[in-house]
């Protein structure tokens, strides 16, 4: 299964499709640049979902559900943000289907039954939450108001690529109201922390942290933080995004509230979110030209045990051991399979969990019962050994935070080996050209020089990086004084 994958220096990207089709993940459905999950992929999507939850929740946020239509006099209620995703919308005029005179047995849609008011498919839901918490907001007593929403959202893309962009994808989005200013600025630092924390933590990917420029910004914010991943073909991917919405939505929505002084003011705002891309960045970040390679945090099923049997009683004597060991490994809170299919060869059963990317695979024939031994192999480095029953569960359990460990170094020291600091733009556009990756360049921070740069070589400006120090320099495309370095990539 695994050696018909299109070796990733051949086609980075075809080998990134066929991937995601067979390891089980996605595939591309009925309806134009949408996509099905399938269990497999819905399975590591609901990890990811679960771990995040609880961290929104830890940090006070609630979960809430609000429409999936949204009228278009609120959608451009916040003039910027409606600008932004205009081209994107995807709007419903009729609320009625009706059989086709000229067609028998077919339908058209009734031109009697047209809207009073267009409904448009929510892009992301600022206009419909903020005009509800009109009416949810009067006092300070109110704030913070912290809310999130797990939902699916369309955005109308005619190039799509399975996870990475889809015209319907799915997501959570926070919105947050505050009192003041500063509160507001911590609540959307805060989140972009959870997010780092989240990709560092659980999917294994090293990311930077920083600010957008304000070309880049969310359209109808004051400030959008981020994080930015490397992925193995040198391009960025922005997996999460948090952004400082001043007081925008809440005065083009009027949503004020009284002071502990008795004064009136508009509240200040945040949202944030993170989506089904993240699935693409944890593909693109780990994987090989064996398949799928999952950081054990994440995988649906962190073990699998695979039988190997010629007779019946061969395969109930091995049975008897695997589920003493799946007991065992459970009891560690360890997530196990066995794949006791007698419809598959052990050969297939090796490859299918090779190609789906399962941390540990544990082999056990009659020989190994013999033995009181098993075979464990790793899926990250491909490499077995030979381990008595007895200590089977303590090395499984110590190796569940080895391989996490180790799938996060190998993409930091990437990331490292592909970070370059340039300082001419015949340098930068040489880097690009020959190794890709990140580039830390001065920028004499104009909209201008940022998009002749990106006319010119497609690489756009990722971040300007949390933790980067003031320095003297001047502008690789301008020759302007410049302060600090930025964050160059070209990116998904």
């Amino acid at each position: 299964m695994s050696k018909k994958l299109t070796k990733r220096a051949e086609d980075y990207s075809k080998w990134y499709n066929e991937l995601v089709v067979k390891a089980d993940l996605a595939e591309n459905s009925a309806v134009r640049g949408c996509m099905v999950i399938k269990p497999y992929g819905y399975a590591i999507w609901e990890k990811m979902q679960a771990e995040l939850d609880r961290m929104f929740k830890e940090t006070g946020h609630q979960n809430a559900y609000f429409p999936l239509f949204v009228p278009k006099s609120l959608f451009e209620a916040e003039e910027k943000n409606a600008e932004g995703f205009a081209k994107e919308c995807a709007v419903v005029t009729h609320y009625r289907l009706q059989n086709d005179p000229d067609n028998p047995g077919k339908l058209r849609v009734d031109p009697e039954a047209k809207l009073e008011e267009e409904l448009v498919v929510r892009p992301t839901s600022e206009a419909i939450i903020w005009n509800t918490y009109k009416g949810w907001i009067q006092s300070y007593r109110d704030l913070p108001l912290l809310i999130n929403q797990w939902a699916n959202v369309v955005r109308w893309e005619m190039r799509t690529r399975l996870f990475l962009r889809t015209a319907e994808f799915l997501w959570q989005e926070g919105h947050t109201a505050h009192a003041t200013e500063a509160e507001a600025i911590t609540e959307a630092e805060l989140m972009n922390n959870v997010y780092s924390n989240f990709a560092e933590n659980f999917m294994a990917i090293p990311v930077i942290k920083g600010l957008k420029t304000e070309s880049e910004r969310f359209a109808g914010a004051v400030e959008t933080y981020c994080i930015e991943a490397l992925m193995q073909d040198g391009k960025a991917l922005q997996a999460g995004t948090s952004h400082f919405l001043g007081q925008n939505f809440a005065k083009a929505f009027d949503v004020k509230f009284t002071s502990k002084e008795g004064k009136q003011d508009h509240v200040w705002a945040t949202s944030w979110g993170v989506s089904t891309r993240l699935m693409g960045a944890l593909i693109m970040t780990h994987s090989d030209d064996h398949g799928l390679v999952l950081p054990p945090n994440l995988a649906p099923n962190q073990v699998v045990i695979v039988p190997i049997y010629k007779t019946d009683e061969q395969f109930d004597e091995v049975s008897e051991v695997a589920n003493t060991i799946m007991s065992d490994l459970r009891a560690r809170n360890i997530s196990v399979k066995y794949d006791n299919r007698t419809t598959f060869r052990p050969g297939a059963k090796f490859a299918q969990h090779e190609l789906q990317g399962v941390p540990l695979r544990i082999a056990i024939g009659p020989k190994d019962l013999e033995n009181g031994t098993v075979e464990l192999a790793r899926r990250d480095t491909l490499t077995k050994e030979v381990v008595a029953l007895d200590a089977l569960a303590e090395v499984v359990e110590g190796l569940m935070t080895t391989i996490q460990n180790d799938l996060y170094k190998k993409a930091s020291d990437f990331r490292a080996e592909h970070t370059t600091k340039v300082d001419t733009f015949e340098e930068f556009k040489d880097v690009l050209e020959k190794t890709g990756g990140f580039i830390l360049a001065h920028w004499d921070g104009t909209n201008e020089t940022e998009d002749k740069i990106k006319e010119i070589t497609k690489a756009t400006i990722r971040c300007i990086p949390e933790d980067s120090v003031e320095e003297s320099g001047v502008c690789v495309f301008s020759g302007k004084p410049s302060n600090r370095r930025v964050l160059f990539a070209k990116a998904y």
